[in-house]
């Protein structure tokens, strides 16, 4: 048997420091048989749908009769306190609030069917971004003057990121009784 030199074997332990930070390569799918088995016990289907884990999903929104309108539309209408929770994360993420309103509240696309082209996409601002706003119950305020103004417009509030000068989070704030 051949005999390696000693030099030889000492440069291959050797690890460099961009090495020492490198990440192993994808080796593969991992086997599911380490995940502990659940089972559904009665067979009805109007039960909560459940994915075979832990989890269990959540209905979908139903397409017959209801409006998918901005983030958080699949929940129920948000309350005051809600409200206030959503606003309070965008300001402390650093984003500008900001209130647009509009009286269709939907994106169609009724006047012309060209790719990438919607109407109602864009909504009418209710003042000015609302700079240095540092508290949830001054931009609650602006909505109730705006239902107050426009009672039958639908109403959302947008976190702007003036530093990226992109639009983080919209949410519809209020719906009109009748949509």
């Amino acid at each position: 048997m051949a005999s390696i030199p000693s030099a030889a074997i000492a440069s291959v332990n050797r690890v460099t420091p961009a090495q020492a930070s490198m990440v192993a390569p994808f080796t593969g799918l991992k086997s599911t048989a380490a995940f502990p088995v659940t089972r559904k016990l009665n067979n009805d289907i109007t039960s909560l749908a459940s994915n075979g884990g832990r989890v269990h999903c959540m209905e979908v929104w139903p397409i017959i009769g209801l409006k998918k309108f901005e983030t958080l539309s699949y929940l129920p209408p948000l309350s005051q306190a809600s409200l206030a929770k959503e606003v309070d994360y965008l300001i402390r993420n650093g984003w500008i609030p900001c209130l647009e309103f509009s009286l269709e509240g939907y994106i169609t696309r009724q006047y012309h069917s060209s790719p990438g082209y919607y109407d109602g996409r864009y909504w009418t601002m209710w003042k000015l971004p609302m700079y240095g706003c540092t508290d949830s119950s001054q931009v609650l305020n602006e909505v109730e003057e705006c239902k107050k103004e426009y009672p039958k417009a639908f109403i959302r509030i947008i976190g702007f990121d003036n530093k990226r000068q992109v639009q983080c989070i919209s949410f519809i704030a209020f719906k009109p009784a009748d949509a």
